[in-house]
């Protein structure tokens, strides 16, 4: 039996790998992990043979948890990433394997199967280790999300972050609003925040963050204070603390 770690900080991610991961028979679940600190803690107390890592997350990125592990044996570690190119480029040079979200059962059993030939050379794996750790500097440069999980009834959508015009809290809830449609958030806005990483996107209130592509008028409340419409015909209002977030837009 092969134990394994999930580690992403989506949940919903974590429990659809854990869902297809189960139908097979020699692999056990030992934990999951919702960013590197858990996961460096996951991994001390229960030295899994197998590890699928997200790479963007919050408090540790994949690539900075794979700087500090350090265990014997090392775990064979499988990328799961919502990126494509600058990343999958990297390891198809030969560093490790990787999965590109939403992963296809005929590629996880893929590469399961890469992972049971390569955890009988506890040799191999430290080399690959190190080759991870040697090429994350250079080439993962850490980079916004790509994708985000929006729900709407029963069903998940993965969606383009191009495709998000705000993210709002209420109470307890993140919302998703696009031009068409509002998605329950699976993260709260935090966490949001920290995975977008982008000069689309900006801070304007304690409870939303919206995309300046999608501005389509500026109105002053007070000198302090603006009313932002965006171009679905929503409105928000811009706290104090963050105008100043939206002064460099006057520039356009």
């Amino acid at each position: 039996m092969m134990r394994v770690l999930i580690v992403d900080d989506e949940p919903v991610a974590r429990r659809v790998l854990r869902q297809e991961l189960e139908l097979f028979d020699d692999l056990v679940i030992v934990g999951e992990a919702e960013d590197g600190a858990s996961a460096l803690k996951e991994i001390s107390a229960f030295q899994p043979d197998l590890i699928f890592l997200d790479l963007e997350m919050p408090v540790m990125t994949g690539f900075e948890m794979i700087s500090r592990l350090h265990t014997t044996p090392a775990p064979v570690v499988v990328i799961v990433t919502a990126y494509d190119q600058h990343a999958i480029q990297a390891f198809e040079a030969g560093a490790i394997d990787y999965l590109l979200k939403p992963v296809s059962q005929t590629r996880l059993l893929q590469s399961v199967d890469r992972a049971r030939r390569l955890a009988r050379n506890p040799g191999q794996v430290l080399e690959r280790i190190g080759e991870i750790q040697a090429l994350a500097p250079a080439a993962f440069e850490r980079g916004p999300a790509r994708k985000i999980v929006g729900k709407l009834g029963d069903e998940y959508f993965l969606l383009g972050v191009e495709e998000a015009l705000a993210f709002q809290a209420d109470g307890d809830l993140t919302w998703i609003l696009t031009a068409k449609q509002r998605y329950l958030a699976t993260q709260n806005l935090s966490a949001l925040e920290a995975k977008l990483r982008s000069s689309m996107f900006q801070r304007i209130h304690r409870n939303a963050i919206v995309n300046v592509n999608h501005i389509r008028k500026m109105s002053m409340l007070t000198s302090q204070r603006w009313l932002l419409t965006l171009t679905n015909g929503q409105e928000f209002v811009v706290s104090k603390r963050q105008a100043k977030n939206i002064r460099p837009f006057l520039d356009w």
